[in-house]
C-alpha cells in the first residue's frame, strides 16, 4: 500500500478521531501485554531444549493453534483476499492452495521432520550428510526464504500504522516501522519457542474470531445467500460472469491456464516447506502429537480460508472492485474495506468497537509472523552456523549466540523495510514461496525418502533450485512491465510467468538428481546403506532392532 492509497483510504472509511485513539490503545495494550507473555515464558539461560522447541509442553490443540498462526501470515489475511476481491474465483483457488499446503506438511513431511531433525531444518538434512558444508548452506537458504517475507510484513506495519491512524508523514511511518521492528526481534530473542507460540496463539484467536464476526455480518447483509452476495460481487466487479470463472487474475498474460497452474504449484510446495513453519515440527512430543496438531491447524486455516473468501466477495458487493482498486491496486485494503463495509459508514460505539478488534488482530498479525521468521532465522544461524564450529558448545553459550542472532537478522530486516516500503512487494512474496518450492521442497522430499541421495545432490538441490529462481525472478511480470509491477516504468519482463516455478522447480529437482548421479555409484550405495541404518526412525520413529 503506498502513502497517497493510505491517505485515499483514510478518506474513503472516513475513520473519526475517537476510532483512531481507540485503535492506538489497542496496539499499545497488545504490544505491552505480548511483550509480557514472552518474559514470562522465556527459558532459562541455559536450557536449549526450552528456547528452540519450547519442551514440545504445548498440547496438540495449542500446538496446531501456534502453526496455524505462523502459517496465517499477513501477506495472507490481505494479499489473498485483496486477490478474491479483485480476481474472484481465482482469488478462490489461491486460497485453497494455502490450505492445500499445510495438507502437504501434514500428510507427506511432518513425521519425518519431527523424526529426523531436533531443533532445525539443518538438522533434518545433516541427520543423512553430516557436516558443516550442508548446514551453512541449509541456513542460507533459510535466511533467504524468508527474509523476503520478512520485508512485506514489516514494510507493511508502517502502512497499516498510517492507515488506521491517519497519518502520510514518511518519518513517522519509518519510526514506525523501526520500533515495531525492535519489539519483534524482542520477541524472538526473549520468548523463545514459546513465547512466541504464545503470542500466534493469541494472535490466531483473534484474527479467526474477528473474521468470522466479519463474515456472518456481511451473510447477512445478504439474507444468508451465498449466491446473492457472489451475484452481486460479480456485478460491482465490472467484469460480469468472468469474475467467477478461472482466469481473470492471467488475463492478457500469453500462457495463462499455465501461469496459474505453476503459481497455484509454487504455494503449495513452497508453503509446506518455508523454515518458520517446519520449526514447528519440532515443538511436538512425538509423532502422534504431530498429526494431531496438524489435524487442527488445517481445520483452523480451512475455516479461516471461508471467512476471507466471503469477506473478500463481501468487499467486491458492498465496495466496489474500482473502489478497491483505487485505493491499492494490489488489493490489500479489501480485507479493512469489507470490515468496514460490513459494519456501515457512521457506525456506533459498539461497531468501532468491533472493528477496531480487527484492525489489532491484523496488527498482531503482522508483529507475531514477522517474530516467529525472525525466530526461525535466529536458531538455524545459532544452531547450524556457530555451534557447529564447535563440538561441545555450552548450552547458555548458544542460547547467547541464538539471541544475538536475532539481532543479527532483525536489525538488517528494519533497515531493508524502511527502504522499500514505497514498492510493490508482492515480488517478495513470490520470491519467499518460489526458493521454498525450489530449493526446500526437493531437498526434504530426496534427503528424506530418497535412499541413494548424496551430499553433492544435496547442495546441487539447494544452490541450484536457488540460484534458477533468483536469476528468473527479475525477469517476471511482477517486477517490470504492468502498472501493478515493483517497477512500473520500466519493462525488462523477459520471462513470460508470474513466478519461476515452470522452470525453478523441475530445476531443483534436476540438480539433486545429477549432483547424485555425479557422485558415483559407490558414493550413493553408501548413502543407501547409512539411510538404511536411519531409515526406520526417519519413517516411523522406530528403533532398528540389534542398531
Amino acid at each position: 500500500m503506498t502513502a497517497d492509497a493510505a491517505a485515499d483510504l483514510s478518506g474513503f472509511t472516513g475513520f473519526s478521531s475517537s476510532a483512531q485513539s481507540m485503535s492506538l490503545v489497542a496496539f499499545s495494550a497488545v504490544a505491552t501485554l505480548t511483550l509480557l507473555l514472552c518474559v514470562m515464558a522465556g527459558p532459562d539461560r541455559d536450557d536449549l531444549d526450552e528456547f528452540y522447541t519450547g519442551y514440545g509442553s504445548l498440547s496438540p490443540l495449542r500446538n496446531g493453534l501456534a502453526i496455524a498462526g505462523d502459517y496465517i501470515s499477513a501477506a495472507t489475511v490481505l494479499g489473498t483476499s485483496g486477490v478474491i476481491a479483485l480476481c474472484g474465483y481465482d482469488g478462490v483457488v489461491l486460497a485453497l492452495s494455502t490450505a492445500l499446503s499445510l495438507m502437504l506438511l501434514m500428510f507427506l513431511l511432518a513425521e519425518p521432520l519431527r523424526n529426523a531433525g531436533r531443533f532445525t531444518m539443518g538438522d533434518a538434512l545433516a541427520r543423512r550428510m553430516p557436516g558443516r558444508s550442508v548446514r551453512i548452506t541449509t541456513c542460507a537458504v533459510t535466511i533467504a526464504s524468508l527474509l523476503p517475507l520478512m520485508l512485506v510484513q514489516l514494510a507493511g506495519t508502517g502502512q497499516l500504522m498510517a492507515f488506521i491512524l491517519g497519518f502520510s508523514n514518511e518519518s513517522l511511518k519509518t519510526g514506525c516501522v523501526v520500533g515495531l521492528g525492535a519489539l519483534m526481534i524482542s520477541y524472538a530473542a526473549i520468548g523463545g519457542m514459546k513465547g512466541t507460540a504464545l503470542i500466534q496463539i493469541l494472535k490466531i484467536v483473534m484474527l479467526v474470531g474477528s473474521g468470522a464476526v466479519i463474515a456472518v455480518l456481511i451473510l447477512r447483509r445478504f439474507d444468508w445467500d451465498p449466491g446473492a452476495l457472489f451475484g452481486a460481487a460479480a456485478r460491482q466487479s465490472g467484469a460480469g460472469p468472468a469474475f467467477l470463472h478461472s482466469g481473470l487474475e492471467f488475463a492478457g498474460h500469453p500462457r495463462a491456464r499455465l501461469d496459474m497452474i505453476t503459481s497455484e504449484l509454487t504455494i503449495v510446495l513452497g508453503g509446506a516447506c518455508l523454515p518458520h513453519i517446519t520449526m514447528r515440527t519440532y515443538t511436538a512430543s512425538s509423532a502422534r502429537q504431530v498429526r494431531r496438531s496438524l489435524s487442527w491447524a488445517v481445520s483452523i486455516v480451512a475455516l479461516f480460508v471461508l471467512a476471507i473468501t466471503v469477506i473478500g466477495f463481501g468487499a467486491t458487493a458492498l465496495v466496489g472492485r474500482g473502489a478497491i482498486a483505487a485505493a491499492d491496486p494490489q488489493g490489500n485494503t479489501a480485507y479493512l474495506l469489507g470490515s468496514r463495509a460490513a459494519f456501515g459508514v457512521g457506525v456506533s460505539t459498539a461497531e468501532t468497537f468491533l472493528f477496531t478488534m480487527v484492525t489489532t488482530a491484523i496488527f498482531l498479525t503482522l508483529l507475531a509472523s514477522v517474530a516467529g521468521m525472525i525466530l526461525a532465522c535466529a536458531n538455524s544461524l545459532a544452531h547450524d552456523v556457530f555451534a557447529a564450529r564447535v563440538q561441545e558448545m555450552p548450552a547458555r553459550r548458544e542460547m547467547t549466540l541464538a539471541r544475538l542472532s536475532a539481532l543479527a537478522i532483525g536489525v538488517p530486516t528494519i533497515l531493508l523495510a524502511t527502504m522499500v516500503q514505497e514498492y510493490s512487494l508482492q515480488p517478495l512474496v513470490t520470491l519467499s514461496f518460489c526458493l521454498g518450492a525450489s530449493a526446500l521442497a526437493p531437498a526434504l522430499v530426496y534427503g528424506l525418502f530418497w535412499r541413494r541421495y548424496t551430499r553433492s545432490g544435496l547442495m546441487g538441490t539447494l544452490l541450484g533450485g536457488s540460484l534458477t529462481v533468483l536469476l528468473l525472478m527479475p525477469g517476471t511480470n511482477l517486477v517490470s512491465g504492468s502498472p501493478v509491477s515493483a517497477f512500473p516504468h520500466a519493462d525488462f519482463n523477459w520471462f513470460p510467468f508470474t513466478t519461476t516455478g515452470i522452470v525453478s522447480i523441475p530445476a531443483g529437482f534436476f540438480f539433486g538428481w545429477l549432483g547424485t548421479v555425479v557422485s558415483g555409484r559407490r558414493k550413493a550405495e553408501e548413502q543407501r546403506r547409512q539411510y538404511e541404518a536411519v531409515e526406520g526412525w526417519i519413517l516411523a520413529g522406530a528403533v532398528r532392532r540389534g542398531g
